[in-house]
């Protein structure tokens, strides 16, 4: 029998989860011989977003916490939708979020034969029928819940009449939608899908695996349990939409296991989705997006797919983190999405070196510093991390600031450079502002400074206390970047409930703005690497961006510093 790893009996209750906690139980009372197999099964249509994510971390988790194997099974049942591109990124993300399958890779197409025998077994004992209707015909006579349905005109066919008739269906003679397989059960039952379901569909297009060997394809309902009990598996966890699907996945399985079901017959258990704010988790909609050039592509860092997360500086272990955080139960609930951006704070906060970048740029020229003097100021790499080092930043007379860091006419509470207050420049010396510089429109061009050359931090006159401390980089040794300021893609608290509004009209107009000089310190100009993160001193976390080249680095911004979405919406 499998055993929990790292947990006690005693223990057991504290801290598994209900999903867990179920498996455990089962385990315990030695079903399926004491085995433990789940698996995970992506439809490869479209890239996984965090809401799979989830469903990742409880199907390989829940095997690897107690002992056992998790299959990854592509459900590829529509070829019309379906593509290699979308696998192999499936398996990208999957790996990336630290799961392997090792050797148990499959595929719904692994299992069309024994399906298609199945469904001819059940045609042979009178279980299922071919129906000539339309999809809108068979809608119409399956009643409401509280309404039975009207059978086909086609549901006492003959047995032989339903061989032939599904056999040439496979064989190529009849069109897409003029025939479907439907199981013989109950149109009168409580449950809808218990109103003879449909169980293959006439689809013409080639496979992406099969080529043209098939003509009809299984419908979801009638190829997961089948799938789930050829490779073994004992536990098919999924979302709680599939809960009134369960007892139809129940009765396909025991109809194909027959009396074996005693000794073994998976078991599905159901959570609740991962739903976000300001986010659309519609594979379709997110689908449309790409294909409108409303966003850069799947791996666009404003969406809420693996691959889009990962190009914006997300972690693995800070989506493994959030998702330990909101949980997993049985209702359905609204997540905040600041519970994801805490997470990505605190990991990156203890992980991501800092540097020093200017995004918004002006120039500070520090009139009583020696011209061709430079000296090298030692910055801490990360005062979160034991031995994390330190790294060189060249200091000399000219150097940019921010431009949000200076005002003429501070309002109060203002500390930063402002003309006759002293403000300290990060790691380096206090500092004056004397004037500055205006062009011919009132901008500023350039800010004047002077400097006490017995404040340099980390030596004994560094004691002298300002109020104001300030980010810079050299203006002589500095490179320029581009960084490109992400913010929510929608502007919306909960864009799928506005189900009136087209959901275009949602996007926010301000998720992406692209600055193409900002100036960064020359250490982070020379070891940055694609998608390493930093922290920008005083701005936020950023990652360094696959399109960055020699002589070129992009960043994306991964998240501020502070929540700062938030308490514009309350400006709002």
């Amino acid at each position: 029998m499998a055993e929990i790893n790292e947990i006690t009996p005693n223990e057991e209750k504290k801290v598994l989860n209900f999903v867990q906690q179920i498996v455990a139980d089962d385990l315990a009372a030695g079903k399926n011989g004491g085995r433990l197999n789940t698996r995970f099964p992506p439809e490869p249509n479209g890239y996984l977003h965090i809401g799979h994510a989830k469903a990742i971390c409880m199907d390989f988790g829940v095997a690897e916490m107690m002992g056992g194997t998790c299959n990854l099974r592509f459900d590829d049942t529509n070829p019309q939708k379906e593509d290699t591109e979308y696998e192999q990124s499936i398996m990208r993300d999957i790996r990336w979020l630290g799961y392997d399958w090792g050797d148990r890779l499959y595929y719904a197409s692994d299992y069309f034969p024994k399906l298609y025998d199945f469904a001819i077994r059940l045609i042979k004992e009178g279980k299922a029928y071919v129906d000539d209707q339309t999809s809108e015909q068979i809608a119409q006579q399956k009643g409401t819940p509280t309404q039975p349905g009207i059978n086909s005109p086609y549901r006492d066919r003959s047995i032989e009449e339903n061989l032939d008739l599904f056999q040439r269906m496979n064989a190529g003679e009849f069109e897409e939608g003029s025939h479907v397989l439907r199981a013989k059960i109950d149109m009168a039952s409580d449950n809808m899908h218990f109103r003879d379901p449909i169980m293959y569909r006439i689809i013409k297009k080639p496979h992406w695996r099969t080529g043209d060997k098939w003509k009809v394809y299984p419908m979801y309902d009638f190829a997961h349990g089948q799938s789930d009990y050829f490779e073994g598996v004992t536990h098919s966890i999924c979302t709680l939409e599939f809960v009134p699907h369960r007892p139809l996945y129940d009765y396909f399985v025991r109809e194909l296991a027959g009396d074996s079901a005693k000794d073994y017959c998976p078991r599905q258990i159901e959570f609740n989705r991962l739903n976000l704010t300001y986010t659309l988790m519609s594979k379709r909609k997110l689908l449309q997006l790409v294909k409108e050039n409303l966003v850069s592509g799947w791996d666009d860092p404003r969406m809420p797919t693996l691959c889009g997360l990962r190009r914006r500086g997300y972690t693995p272990q800070s989506i493994k983190n959030f998702i330990d955080t909101i949980g997993y139960t049985k209702y359905e609930a609204l997540n905040d999405i600041s519970l994801l951006e805490h997470a990505i704070r605190d990991d990156l906060n203890k992980n991501a070196n800092r540097v020093c970048a200017v995004i918004n740029p002006v120039k500070v020229v520090i009139t009583n510093y020696p011209e061709d003097k430079v000296e090298m100021m030692e910055m801490d790499n990360n005062p979160e991390q034991d031995g994390a080092g330190t790294h060189s930043m060249p200091f000399c007379r000219e150097i940019y600031i921010e431009r949000d860091d200076f005002m003429e006419e501070p309002p109060k509470k203002f500390f930063r450079m402002t003309p006759g207050k002293e403000v300290r420049l990060k790691g380096a010396y206090i500092v004056m502002c004397t004037g500055c510089t205006k062009d011919a429109q009132g901008n500023i061009t350039e800010i004047q400074c002077t400097y006490d050359p017995d404040t340099l931090s980390g030596t004994e006159g560094s004691t002298r206390k300002v109020k104001g401390t300030l980010h810079w980089v050299s203006a002589r040794h500095s490179q320029d970047a581009e960084v490109r300021l992400y913010d929510r893609l929608f502007a919306v608290e909960n864009p799928s409930a506005e189900s009136e509004t087209d959901f275009r009209q949602l996007l926010n107009p301000e998720s992406l703005k692209v600055v193409t000089n900002a100036k960064i310190e020359p250490y982070l100009a020379q070891v940055a690497k694609a998608e390493d993160k930093f922290q920008f001193q005083r701005i936020g976390y950023f990652c360094v961006d696959p399109d960055s080249t020699e002589g070129h680095l992009v960043f994306n911004r991964t998240i501020g510093l502070k929540d700062s979405w938030a308490k514009e919406q309350k400006k709002g």
